[in-house]
């Protein structure tokens, strides 16, 4: 591998790669209205001479370099959140400004950037000749990834391939841009978006003895759920914290990775009511609660300990708790329902497609993190990156709750930007980041060794247990 080449051709594209960042992130795109930043990536593919450049019926763009049978894919979602309050951003969140190193802009780190250093890190493989025989490279613009993670890649690989089993045999492995800090990532915690609705009697509110008060039991419900996310494991616990998986004695398969992605945690998000007027007794109640899962907790556990929560069985058949369903059309009009469910997954640090990337970043970079350092720390990368290691995990999460948490494509993460920029007002990314990541995407590939691919790369992931998941 000449690295030295590598490097050069990456650095050769800086301009071209942070014109078209700038050029998405002129079109506002949050999910579900991706459309003019889709056709804008469509033309710089077609620009580049990719081999194929289609969009699917959800309105995913994907492009195509190489023939072979086999697939090695890199996906960015293109949709970003909105801006939030004006008032916080410096300049325009959809035009921004550059500097000889950052670029400014709603969707420069979440999750732009990723798909610019894609598009170009394909186009160095054909000019160095990189792609492996056999194999052809898939670049993937997702849609509604902040609506839905992973929705976009269900409908990859349930409509664009012939069977769910024809995408697991074809596609070898998937490296997901999301910014990671200039890390390598195996891995990160699932998520669920659970509801919890009670029942209750109005009455006047005059009389409230009358009635059967829904957010009074509610409350109640409310401090067990608390409880559930700050209580400690020990005896004394009548309710035992989410912190018991990092516990061998209560999650002796999975302790260890647990304890490499962090404990579950959950919380309530919102709350709804309804209630004749402001002088009645509330007859109902509802809570969202956002359940971050950690190795070992599936869908049937992390419903079922809200379930036994004493003030949950307290209150008996006035109470259901449920999984909430996604079912926004996309821009083009197609809906696919599904689950509010994002499944755990975790790689083995050895695991090929790991090791892929990392012997690229040795061969180009080196063993530690690099990045832009500025002596103004709003645009400084390296006081975080400096004292992290190179192989990682996600502390959010990203599409490969679908790639490698339902289906078991194993999935890596390398993007340029930071994590503290997603969802951040001022949004930025850093021109070196992007010509780092395209440098290890395009050896990556070639560095990838098939033979090595074993059956067990996946440590944990939801597909492994008897839920119904599609």
């Amino acid at each position: 591998m000449d690295f030295e080449a590598v490097r050069q051709a990456a650095e050769s594209y800086k301009a071209d790669m942070s014109r078209f960042l700038r050029d998405m992130i002129s079109h506002p795109s949050e999910s579900c209205g991706e459309r003019e930043v889709v056709a804008c990536i469509r033309a710089e593919m077609e620009k580049l001479g990719y081999d194929k450049v289609e969009v699917d019926g959800l309105g995913n763009v994907i492009g195509y370099m190489g023939q072979g049978d086999k697939i090695i894919a890199f996906d960015a979602h293109i949709d970003t959140v909105g801006v939030g309050n004006r008032d916080n951003w410096e300049a325009d969140p959809y035009q921004g400004f550059e500097t000889d190193d950052i670029i400014y802009g709603r969707g420069g780190s979440d999750q732009e950037g990723g798909m610019a250093s894609a598009v170009y890190g394909a186009r160095i493989m054909k000019d160095l000749n990189l792609i492996p025989e056999g194999y052809q490279i898939m670049v993937v613009g997702s849609v509604q990834e902040e609506d839905c993670d992973g929705m976009c890649w269900q409908y990859i690989v349930n409509k664009d391939f012939p069977s769910k089993e024809e995408a697991q045999r074809r596609i070898e492995f998937v490296v997901s841009t999301e910014p990671t800090d200039g890390g390598i990532y195996r891995g990160h915690r699932g998520r669920m978006e659970i509801r919890v609705d009670v029942k209750g009697v109005s009455c006047h509110g005059s009389a409230p003895e009358r009635g059967d008060n829904a957010i009074y039991k509610m409350a109640d419900i409310i401090r067990d759920v608390r409880a559930l996310n700050e209580s400690g494991d020990g005896p004394s616990n009548p309710i035992k914290g989410l912190v018991k998986m990092l516990n061998p004695a209560f999650n002796p398969q999975h302790a260890e990775d647990a304890q490499f992605l962090g404990r579950g945690t959950c919380t309530v998000s919102q709350i709804f009511y309804t209630s004749p007027s402001r002088c009645a007794v509330a007859d109902s109640c509802a809570i969202s609660i956002d359940r971050r899962m950690t190795a070992g907790e599936t869908w049937d556990s992390c419903l079922r300990e809200i379930e036994e929560l004493p003030s949950v069985k307290k209150y008996g058949d006035d109470v259901k708790v449920s999984m909430y369903m996604y079912s926004r059309p996309s821009w083009t009009g197609e809906v696919y329902e599904t689950e509010c469910f994002f499944p755990t997954w975790i790689n083995k640090e050895s695991a090929a497609h790991v090791q892929a990337l990392v012997e690229a970043h040795r061969g180009l970079y080196g063993d530690a993190r690099v990045g832009h350092a500025d002596p103004d720390p709003r645009y400084d990368t390296m006081a975080l990156r400096s004292t992290r290691p190179l192989t990682d995990k996600w502390t959010f999460s990203t599409n490969g709750v679908s790639i490698q948490g339902r289906y078991g494509i194993p999935c890596v993460g390398f993007g340029p930007g930071a994590e503290a920029q997603a969802h951040a007002p001022n949004e930025i990314n850093w021109k070196q980041d992007l010509v780092t990541c395209a440098a290890v995407y395009a050896a990556a590939v070639k560095l990838y060794k098939p033979e090595n691919r074993t059956g067990d790369v996946s440590e944990f992931r939801q597909g492994l247990t008897d839920n119904n998941i599609q």
